[in-house]
């Protein structure tokens, strides 16, 4: 029988750059994943000549340049930048919130004016809340009515929010929503981080760079045959859910989870851009993803005659669906905190990842956990 030193359950971005930095310092690795292919989430399709981002849009960025220079020393990465529009019953909205929104908004083309418009509108919510008694906003809804007014939370939080969420704004808790951008200049690039784009050729580039000289095994469950699978490496690093690790002893995190309906169309470009928000209830989705404006920039869209785009669709999460997002409630936030204080006495496993800690984390954060992680 085989042996290693680790067994990196998941191959995601958190186990990739764990067997990466592991090979470099000359261990003996074995990546395994339940899924037909690596790379996790980050998984991309050609299609068209386009790729496809299989589990919805992934834009890596950073303000870390250990992080930058990382991951670029694997594949380099091109120049987009994340500028989302949002539309709400046909009209179009800059996002984040800056002055083209105000604009768009309001007609207002100063900061002062962007500035007074927001503060009258959240001066009346502030109002109202002294005359119910309250002084603090007791959901989310009045927290983001306190943060921008009426007409942004309207327009453009209330119904993506609902729809993300699967519940009303009033009976979310407020600190999901504690702060949002307010830019009081026509900026609409989303991040505020040094360092943005995509891998020149997929992140399925990234994935095949980090794991090159590495052995791995798809459609390989590691429960399924658990006994097997410890049995072979002196320390297990786990990227899945830590409530199915511990056999969900304290009961069963929740997750938010996405689907996608994927649509190839006879059009070099069908909406102009990589991302668009629809923030109206009615519209079922959460947003249309045009795959090729991630990499394919000015003429390079139109020297690819058809387009890929994907309708995104956030649900609840049930078992045998994919985990997304961690519902961090108070429930599920004291409940986490148990699995993860057990964790903390397996010494011979690591756990690491949003599943595997139940946080949410961009891609730039896991890839900087892992590289700093104790080997």
């Amino acid at each position: 029988m085989e042996h290693y030193d680790y067994l990196i359950v998941g191959a995601g971005l958190f186990g990739c750059v764990f067997a990466y930095r592991a090979k470099q310092a000359g261990k003996k690795c074995l990546v395994i994943d339940k899924r037909n292919h690596l790379g996790g989430n980050l998984y991309c399709e050609q299609v068209e000549g386009i790729n496809v981002h299989k589990y919805g849009a992934h834009i890596f960025h950073t303000s870390s340049k250990q992080v930058w220079d990382f991951v670029n020393s694997i594949v380099e990465f091109n120049r987009y930048t994340n500028s989302p529009v949002a539309n709400y019953k046909g009209t179009l909205y800059n996002l984040p919130f800056n002055m083209n929104t105000f604009y768009q908004m309001w007609g207002v083309t100063t900061p002062e004016a962007a500035q007074q418009k927001i503060e009258e509108q959240r001066q009346a919510v502030v109002e109202q809340m002294k005359a119910e008694g309250k002084s603090e906003p007791q959901n989310l809804e009045e927290q983001a009515l306190m943060l921008v007014g009426n007409d942004i939370y309207e327009r453009l939080i209330k119904g993506y929010t609902e729809k993300q969420w699967g519940r009303k704004c009033t009976e979310l808790p407020a600190f999901i929503i504690k702060r949002l951008p307010v830019r009081l200049v026509f900026d609409n690039n989303y991040f505020n981080d040094k360092y943005q784009g995509i891998p020149i050729g997929g992140y399925n580039k990234l994935t095949e760079g980090l794991l090159a000289g590495v052995e791995t095994k798809t459609s390989a469950d590691f429960f399924e045959n658990r006994e097997y699978w410890e049995s072979i490496a002196d320390k297990i690093v786990f990227t899945g859910s830590i409530d199915q690790f511990f056999d969900y002893c304290y009961g069963k995190l929740e997750y938010r989870t996405v689907s996608f309906e994927q649509e190839t169309i006879d059009t070099p470009n069908y909406q102009g851009n990589a991302v668009v928000n629809y923030t109206e209830a009615e519209v079922p989705y959460t947003r249309i993803i045009e795959h090729k404006h991630f990499e394919m920039f000015g003429q390079q869209v139109y020297d690819v005659p058809r387009t890929v785009i994907s309708r995104e669709y956030s649900t609840k999460w049930d078992l045998g669906k994919e985990p997304y997002y961690p519902v961090n409630d108070e429930r599920n936030n004291q409940l986490a905190e148990k699995y993860r204080q057990l964790g903390a006495t397996k010494k011979n496993v690591i756990f690491g990842g949003r599943l595997a800690e139940y946080k949410y984390y961009d891609m730039a954060p896991i890839v900087e956990k892992a590289l700093n992680i104790e080997l």
